[in-house]
């Protein structure tokens, strides 16, 4: 991760390093644990490959997830989080509970339109 940029506020750093709905989504799901990049595309149905690949190595060269290489057979990838990105663990779990709020809110919204 290069520390050449200036930031006006934290947040601003922290978005420039997990901004973007796809590398965001990938982290949720690597709190889970390792996985390989085609259980993260079964999990995520609509990225495409590219965009995967990507998230990956943007999140890899800013040193969120650790990318192993098994030689066997069939080559075997598995990605997980670095010490770094557990650290995002609680920032990932309010995310989702905010968003489960959000859900809630916009369902009562819809609810309350239609009586």
């Amino acid at each position: 991760m290069a520390i050449s940029k200036q930031y006006n506020v934290p947040a601003e750093a922290t978005l420039d390093v997990i901004g973007g709905k796809w590398k965001t989504i990938t982290l949720c799901h690597l709190t889970q644990g390792p996985k390989r990049s085609g259980e993260l595309m079964k999990l995520m149905p609509k990225i495409t490959r590219k965009m995967l690949t990507q998230s990956l190595r943007e999140l890899e060269a800013d040193g969120l997830i650790s990318r192993t290489v098994y030689n066997e057979i069939q080559l075997k990838v598995v990605y997980e989080l670095t010490e770094l990105g557990q650290s995002l663990h609680p920032l990932l779990t309010q995310l989702c509970l905010w968003g489960e709020q959000l859900i809630e809110h916009q369902m009562k919204q819809k609810d309350n339109k239609i009586i």
